[in-house]
């Protein structure tokens, strides 16, 4: 395989071109936050003007979880072998094609394809644009800044979804799958013209590894589909049947990435550096929030009659970590290191979760605001920190597949996070839910950060040391 790293390694002086390449991967990792957070929103009216059943709804979300999270790894690991400005565009024009076609959807299948088209190529376009941002940028002060900046944009897509999506559905559900496509289509041309070409790209000698891709992805997309599956209640025996033949699956790409000769994962990377601990504790962070997200979402909409608009601006405010990490993470990384700020986050973010555990039936946008303000340092806090966390230790030829398995383990914490708090808050009655049910089911994201909490503590103990033993 040719080295790529000689062409894509950055001189100690960044040009503009190397912020031009963080705008254009911040643009595409907010595109697919936003896409997600604003369906969210707009299922309802989706589902009544197409006729989509109630039971079926949650499809126009869970195609789209279902191919993100599973074509995640086999995503970042293209990028690492073709090229990942190539990899990056044409996932991007592929994702904006299949937005467009979402929109003009009549028929409820049509939308359910189109969002899984979607899914699949946002799970290449993710970790090859995390790829571009590490290696656009040399490793110390200044990656740290681009993957704050990068981690706050992030987060924003998550929660400034819910705001748009809100006003975009009452100008018309179609616009929800529009205005993506114009997003899109800027940032293309904008990669265009900031990405530095990919050198020429050779496979390895061994071959692609087709059988461990085959395995690994149906592995994710069967063990994420079973997470959903159980949590909903829709199809519990199939759920229970995708999650043995997704444990099958992985034990099957194990021993195959044991005996090829260039693997799609190099098994190593899995006890080298941080990686395997940042990505527990992303899960447990990513699926705490999630779980609060949701279940808030449903007491403010189903339980205090709030509308979709209202909600989604009482959630606004955890956008702040977007001014909050630019500002001041890559600073109190420089002085702390990554773990420690990491700690710090994951500990406000437990804090947040704890004092939602006070509701009550009258609560409003005042009583949840200190969770909300506490959200956003955490977001801002957390994001950055634990992304530089998981690339330390690996050779840049390999952040690309780094970045996949971040990112598995983020949609996969959602999802697990919402299966979670679904069982917990239905808890095997009919009806609607009351309030004390919302208090049992907000449990879930309460114990979550602290599980995430405890990890972040354990990874910084372990760095402090390695690096006392290194001295």
């Amino acid at each position: 395989m040719t080295d790529t790293r000689a062409v894509e390694r950055p001189t100690a002086n960044v040009t503009r071109t190397g912020w031009g390449v963080l705008a254009v991967v911040c643009g595409a990792l907010f595109l697919e936050g936003i896409d997600i957070a604003m369906l969210n929103v707009a299922v309802p009216a989706i589902a009544a003007d197409i006729g989509l059943a109630t039971a079926d709804a949650h499809w126009v979300i869970s195609a789209y979880v279902l191919a993100y999270g599973g074509f995640m790894i086999l995503g970042g690991r293209t990028a690492d072998l073709v090229g990942r400005r190539r990899t990056f565009l044409v996932a991007l024009a592929v994702f904006v094609v299949f937005s467009g076609l979402g929109g003009l959807a009549d028929e409820a299948w049509v939308l359910i394809v189109a969002r899984f088209v979607t899914g699949a190529t946002a799970g290449f376009m993710t970790p090859a644009g995390f790829s571009l941002l590490t290696t656009s940028f040399p490793e110390g002060s200044l990656r740290d800044r681009a993957l704050a900046i990068y981690g706050a944009i992030g987060a924003g897509g998550f929660t400034l979804g819910v705001v748009a999506g809100g006003f975009l559905t009452d100008v018309g559900w179609r616009w929800v799958f529009f205005a993506p496509v114009i997003v899109g289509a800027l940032l293309w041309v904008a990669g265009r013209a900031f990405i530095r070409p990919d050198v020429a790209a050779e496979l390895p000698r061994g071959g692609f590894d087709l059988g461990g891709a085959i395995t690994l992805t149906s592995a994710m997309v069967a063990l994420i589909y079973g997470v959903v599956a159980v949590g909903e209640g829709h199809d519990v025996a199939a759920g229970i049947a995708a999650l043995v033949a997704a444990g099958v699956l992985i034990r099957v790409f194990v021993t195959i990435e044991r005996r090829v000769r260039d693997p799609l994962l190099r098994l190593a990377v899995l006890r080298e550096g941080l990686l395997v601990r940042s990505s527990a504790a992303g899960l447990l962070f990513i699926g705490a929030f999630f779980a609060f997200q949701f279940l808030f979402t449903l007491y403010l909409q189903e339980f205090r009659g709030w509308s979709p608009v209202a909600t989604g601006l009482a959630f606004a405010v955890m956008g702040l970590d977007m001014i909050l990490a630019p500002l001041f993470t890559h600073r109190l990384v420089r002085r702390f290191g990554n773990a420690p700020v990491m700690v710090a986050g994951l500990g406000a973010g437990a804090v947040a979760f704890a004092l939602a555990l006070r509701i009550d039936g009258s609560w409003g946008y005042l009583d949840l605001l200190p969770s909300l303000l506490l959200i956003a340092v955490m977001f801002a806090l957390v994001y950055g920190p634990l992304a530089a966390a998981a690339t330390t230790g690996l050779d840049e030829s390999e952040h690309g597949v780094a970045g996949g398995i971040v990112y598995t383990a983020f949609q996969f914490g959602a999802a697990l996070g919402v299966s979670v708090a679904t069982i917990v808050l239905v808890n095997g009655h009919v009806g609607a839910a009351d309030w004390s049910d919302y208090r049992r089911a907000l449990l879930v994201p309460a114990i979550g950060a602290a599980l995430a909490l405890a990890l972040g503590i354990s990874t910084w103990v372990r760095t402090r040391r390695s690096a006392e033993a290194s001295l």
